[in-house]
């Protein structure tokens, strides 16, 4: 099990629509999140729904709307039954969809998708993990030259960080096609 870490919310050309003959309108873009693990150079590409990616987008800068999101609305329930959320785990992918579990205390387990999960995790400031499975299966190796100085300064707290590393992915998903990841969350 490796510990994740969010790295953003991009939006992605759909292969799928592209060779279905798109308009090239700007139809063909989708939202994903970016993950990475926190000690290593693999990361995930989960293709979320707009109202998932606005949920973690949102959570990442600090913003919430004055109503509650659904993910805050569980948080909070949560919260007020007395129950306590640890983790997610991003458990498998099976036929390029992604599954996920809240872990609670005392061992309870709830099966969600891992866009709801992220978003849950991100409000509760509870750490995000992926299965090694997951990581074999549809992990790609980012190799860059900076990724350790990079997440040092990450975790230093250096401003602009965050947006270089989003940079830098936009750059590596330039190189790759949406084939070579699971496709839902």
């Amino acid at each position: 099990m490796s510990e994740m870490r969010v790295v953003g919310v991009l939006a992605v050309d759909d292969a799928t629509q592209q060779q279905g003959g798109s308009s090239g309108s700007g139809e063909s873009r989708h939202p994903v999140v970016l993950l990475q693990e926190t000690d290593g150079k693999r990361c995930l590409q989960i293709w979320i729904g707009l109202a998932e990616a606005e949920a973690i987008a949102l959570e990442q800068q600090g913003r919430l709307p004055e109503r509650p999101l659904t993910h805050v609305l569980i948080s909070d329930v949560v919260a007020a039954l007395g129950r306590r959320l640890e983790r997610i785990e991003i458990t498998e992918v099976r036929g390029g969809t992604f599954y996920a579990d809240l872990v609670f205390d005392r061992g309870l387990r709830v099966s969600a998708r891992p866009s709801d999960s992220i978003a849950i995790a991100l409000h509760a400031d509870v750490p995000i993990h992926a299965t090694e499975g997951v990581l074999t299966d549809a992990g790609v190796v980012v190799e860059d030259d900076e990724s350790d100085e990079s997440t040092a300064a990450a975790a230093a707290g250096a401003s602009g960080t965050d947006e270089d590393e989003v940079d830098r992915f936009r750059a590596f998903l330039d190189n790759i096609s949406p084939e070579d990841f699971g496709r839902s969350g």
